[in-house]
This record gives structure tokens, C-alpha cells and sequence, in this order.
């Protein structure tokens, strides 16, 4: 699988990578020719690949004659501990979180200088978000990523501060030394508030979830609408769910 074939479009294995990296939530499903164009290679290459990628179970084709990610995938990526393992110790106490407050509750871990969700429990009547499983986002401006961001290695902080920092609404902070004092008040209070960072009508709690070992791998988060009610109020609520999950989490298997 590591070898060139000769076609100057690099290993196999890496060929395989950019079809199946391709597919985005913008473009889930294309045709032959869209994949080819997307995944940079010749169309006579894309189509040996996702012959041998259908045959293992990564794609799948439609009537409509397109491409899609195929369930083999989701079977492969249920096994990520950081993914489905931990939404699954995570998840009684983000539905208990959804059911007293009827907010969206929000799970997300870091993965590199982004927010990864892995779980979302979208509230009845909240605000809209914009996150969705499986979906990334910046550290900089969501509440589960300000925390992780505050806990994360010194070097990626510096990284993710000296980088320009995307702006989303007018109230959404860019500037590093703002951004510095509010990653040290996560560290203090051991919860963050974003307001209206994302969304001009959103705000959202995090708190960081631990591992048996103390380490923040997680974090949790409500999202309600901006004005209905004091973030300080869900302070708590947030991290007293954050601290049952770190407990389920350090418990055993």
C-alpha cells in the first residue's frame, strides 16, 4: 500500500487518503469526476481506488450513481476513544443536562489547533448553532474550545495566538492579549463563557472533563440564547455535569 505506482500521484495509501478526504459536509456525495477534480488525481486513478475502497466497505454508490462514505468507516471510527467511547460514558449526563435545562449540550475534544464535536442534543425551541457531530471548529471562539485551548500545551496556545484569529461576528474576540487573560480566567474559574463569539444571538458555558489522571480531554458546554438568561447561573449546572463525566470516565471500564 506504500509504494508508488508509477503515476507520479504519490503512494497508494496516500491517494486513498485524499479520495476519502475529499468527501466534506459541503460535498457529501459526488460523482466520479467531482471526486477526481477534488482529490487532485486522474480520474483513471480515482476510479481503480474507489473500486477497492467499495469492495472494503470505506464508500458506497447510489442510485444517483454517486459516491458516499460508507458505513465500514463509521464502524472503524466508533472505536476511537476519544470518540464514540467517550460519548457513550458521556452521554447520560449530557441527556440529564439536555432534560433540566431544554438547551443545546455540546460535547467536544481537541484535535490538533481545532474543536472536534462528538456529541450534540439539540434543545427544544434553543437558539440554532451552527456545530454538528463530527464537526470542527476554531479554539478561539466557542465555549468547549476556549476551554480546551486553556488547558492545551503552552507551545500550541502560542501557536493558535500568533495565527490570525477568524472573526465570526463583532463581538467575537481576535485580539491575543485579550484572548490570554480569558484562557487564564478559564484556569480560575474552571468554566468559560462565549458571548455571541459564534453567533450574534448564541452564548455558551463549557467546563473541562478530566481523565483518571486529571487531564482535560473533554469539554461540555450549554449553548442558549444571548439575554435569556446569566451565564454565571449555568456555571454551575455545566460543571457539575463535567464533573460526573470526569468521574465516569476515571471509573471502570
Amino acid at each position: 500500500m506504500g509504494r508508488d505506482d508509477g503515476t507520479g500521484t504519490g503512494p497508494v495509501l496516500g491517494r486513498a487518503l485524499r479520495v476519502l478526504g475529499s468527501f466534506t459536509p459541503g460535498h457529501p456525495a459526488m460523482s466520479l469526476s467531482d471526486l477526481a477534480r477534488r482529490a487532485g488525481l486522474p480520474v483513471s486513478t480515482v476510479h481503480r481506488m474507489v473500486a477497492e475502497l467499495m469492495a472494503w466497505g470505506a464508500l458506497e454508490r447510489g442510485e444517483d450513481g454517486c459516491y458516499r462514505v460508507g458505513l465500514r468507516l463509521w464502524e472503524v471510527a466508533s472505536l476511537a476513544p476519544r470518540g464514540m467511547a467517550l460519548r457513550e460514558r458521556a452521554l447520560p449526563f449530557l441527556e440529564d443536562l439536555s432534560q433540566v435545562t431544554r438547551e443545546n449540550v455540546q460535547l467536544a475534544v481537541r484535535e490538533g489547533s481545532e474543536v472536534m464535536f462528538v456529541e450534540r442534543i439539540a434543545g427544544t425551541g434553543a437558539v440554532p448553532v451552527l456545530t454538528r457531530v463530527g464537526g470542527r471548529f476554531a479554539l478561539t471562539a466557542t465555549g468547549v474550545g476556549l476551554v480546551l485551548l486553556a488547558h492545551a500545551p503552552a507551545e500550541l496556545q502560542e501557536d493558535v495566538l500568533a495565527a490570525p484569529v477568524e472573526r465570526y461576528t463583532d463581538y467575537t474576540v481576535t485580539d491575543p492579549k485579550v484572548l490570554r487573560g480569558m484562557l487564564a480566567d478559564v484556569r480560575t474559574s474552571g468554566f468559560s463563557i462565549s458571548d455571541r463569539q459564534v453567533t450574534a444571538d448564541a452564548l455558551s458555558v463549557a467546563a473541562p472533563v478530566h481523565d483518571a489522571r486529571g487531564l482535560v480531554v473533554a469539554a461540555v458546554s450549554l449553548v442558549v440564547r444571548h439575554g435569556s438568561v446569566s451565564p454565571h447561573t449555568l456555571a454551575p449546572l455545566v460543571r457539575t455535569s463535567a464533573r460526573a463525566i470526569s468521574r465516569a470516565l476515571a471509573g471502570p471500564s
